[in-house]
């Protein structure tokens, strides 16, 4: 389903690229704001109380965690700002860069809750487990699409000072 919001996300921003929205008139900026509506909704997870069981929740979340880590819950809270923060960064052009490096490595380091979440069979929502050979290429694609983004991304413009006499 969510790698569907991104894809569907990038055609539908194209589109209005091609009816004559100027900020959507590349591919690149297109997924960039794909891929900000999807972190806005898969970070929400990461602060729906339990008892929603209609959508994943914080509790599933903290679920997926490797036991190997400490503070299963302030982990999930801090992923969820980190998306939120990543997703603004991916739609102001001048931080573009800056959030689709920042994405790539934090969807690398979510690998193994992902990993752990399809092995230890985490389910979602009270639903059956994503299987692993579903999770492994979603990341990728998340990944290739954050280091697409940025690669493309301008460079901001430097600040020019003006002195005036």
């Amino acid at each position: 389903m969510i790698p569907l919001v991104l894809i569907l996300g990038a055609v539908g921003f194209r589109a209005l690229g091609a009816l004559g929205v100027r900020r959507f008139t590349t591919w690149p900026v297109a997924a960039a704001h794909a891929m900000a509506v999807m972190l806005v909704l898969t970070a929400s997870a990461h602060f729906v109380p339990a008892s929603v069981t209609v959508m994943p929740n914080h509790a599933d979340m903290v679920r997926m965690v490797p036991p190997f880590l400490p503070y299963a819950d302030a982990l999930v809270y801090l992923t969820g700002v980190l998306e939120l923060l990543g997703a603004a960064g991916l739609v102001l052009t001048a931080t573009r860069r800056l959030a689709g490096y920042a994405l790539a490595a934090l969807f690398v380091g979510l690998l193994p809750a992902n990993i752990h979440a399809a092995v230890a069979d985490v389910p979602f929502a009270g639903g059956e487990a994503t299987p692993l050979w579903q999770r492994i290429p979603e990341q990728i694609l998340y990944l290739a699409v954050a280091l697409w983004v940025a690669r493309t991304a301008r460079a901001a413009a430097p600040v020019k000072e003006e002195v005036y006499a």
